[in-house]
């Protein structure tokens, strides 16, 4: 079976065909950049205009930069605050004329990598963290997820967490790998105080460096770089449609 997955991010909004038996994508992925604001009719053309251009028809995947609750955006850290109390299933379907399931987008990356990445072999609390714009969690109990965590917003120093120690930070500060990762690591040792994981994935496009940073962290458990890099979000779309739709 052959789905689109959408991956709505706060700076693009990425799709792919995805072979959802062996989560493959198929011949790669479109993207483009969010529209100004993300204000929620903006999003959504450019959304069906990335379906038109791939020429599908079918179940839509979307991961989006939101606490979603039966198909409802409830917050909007890195959007337009227009989203909140938005049917964000039923704006896409009605823009795409598709069937669209939608989640959380850190959720439906960790989900990903727990189905067929780094995560398809742990057991126990493994926690997924996807470094980007912000910080994506998804949380995942002997392999059940537990939806919309949000622990990106955990406060250090007064401010939330992925203000201080995303990859976006990394870059708009111009911050060396060491630095970057005693705040990251910090970031880690305050996670590991709340939920005591056995192992931590390090997602988003970051991981591909993750020989970089990684034998820096000092966190107590295990942590590990996520195998499907910014391709997860994606997979993981098609995956939720494939269980959902």
């Amino acid at each position: 079976m052959k789905l689109l997955g959408v991956d709505v991010g706060g700076s693009s909004i990425k799709a792919g065909i995805v072979a959802v038996d062996s989560g493959a994508l198929l011949g790669g992925t479109a993207e483009v950049t969010m529209p100004p604001g993300a204000a929620p009719e903006a999003v959504a053309h450019a959304v069906a205009s990335l379906v038109e251009g791939l020429g599908y028809n079918g179940p839509v995947g979307c991961g989006f930069p939101a606490v979603i609750r039966r198909g409802v955006a409830c917050t909007a850290a890195n959007v337009d605050a227009a989203w909140i109390g938005t049917d964000v299933g039923a704006l896409l379907a009605a823009a795409t004329g598709c069937p669209v399931a939608v989640a959380n987008d850190a959720d439906l990356a960790g989900l990903a990598e727990m189905r067929i990445g780094a995560g398809r072999h742990l057991g126990g609390v493994v926690l997924v963290l996807t470094l980007g714009t912000g910080i994506g969690s998804a949380l995942f109990v002997e392999t059940t997820l537990v939806p919309n965590t949000e622990l990106g917003h955990l406060e250090i120093d007064g401010r939330d967490a992925e203000s201080w120690a995303s990859a976006r930070v990394r870059h708009k500060e111009q911050l060396d790998w060491p630095t970057w990762a005693a705040r990251l690591d910090r970031y880690l040792h305050r996670v590991h105080a709340y939920l005591w994981p056995d192992a931590i994935l390090i997602g988003g496009g970051v991981s591909a460096r993750a020989d970089m940073f990684l034998p820096l962290l000092t966190a107590p458990t295990r942590i590990l770089p996520a195998a499907l890099r910014n391709d997860a979000g994606v997979v993981g779309a098609a995956l939720w449609a494939a269980e959902t739709l």
